[in-house]
């Protein structure tokens, strides 16, 4: 079964977690620090906030797979829709480690999709070389002739 995913970012962690708790009638099936994540069924949503970002709101939406073969398809689709694609293979973010890719659309919206391999006790597993700590998640370019 593949999940609709939407990743937000939130000024305030607790009072999100509230607000949506409230919202969706479920607690997150995940919480960290900086980070909550629902799994809903009915709707069947894979949503996440956290406090990582340059400013609050939608960060990406994507589409979350169960199996291999699910992301696959989504690859093929996403390459059929003639813009570029970055493919991360096999990464950690987001206190899990995936098999993903990116594809922006022609608005300028970053679609993720993924296969969530496990969990992992960190945000991400790469190491900074800026000195700052900046969120995992980044998008493809806008299309095959830019960058």
């Amino acid at each position: 079964m593949k999940r609709f995913h939407v990743h937000l970012h939130v000024d305030d962690l607790n009072r999100s977690i509230g607000f949506y708790s409230q919202l969706f009638a479920a607690q997150p099936a995940r919480v960290e620090s900086d980070y909550a994540k629902w799994m809903l069924e009915d709707p069947p949503v894979s949503f996440a906030i956290s406090t990582r970002g340059s400013k609050p709101g939608i960060d990406h939406l994507g589409i979350q797979t169960d199996d291999a073969e699910e992301l696959a398809m989504l690859k093929t689709r996403a390459e059929a829709a003639d813009m570029a694609l970055l493919d991360e293979g096999t990464t950690t973010c987001c206190y899990a480690r995936s098999e993903k890719h990116w594809i922006t659309d022609p608005q300028g919206v970053a679609w993720e999709h993924f296969h969530t391999l496990g969990n992992i006790p960190v945000f991400n597993e790469a190491v900074p070389t800026t000195g700052t700590v900046t969120a995992c998640c980044a998008a493809a370019p806008r299309s095959k002739s830019c960058c």
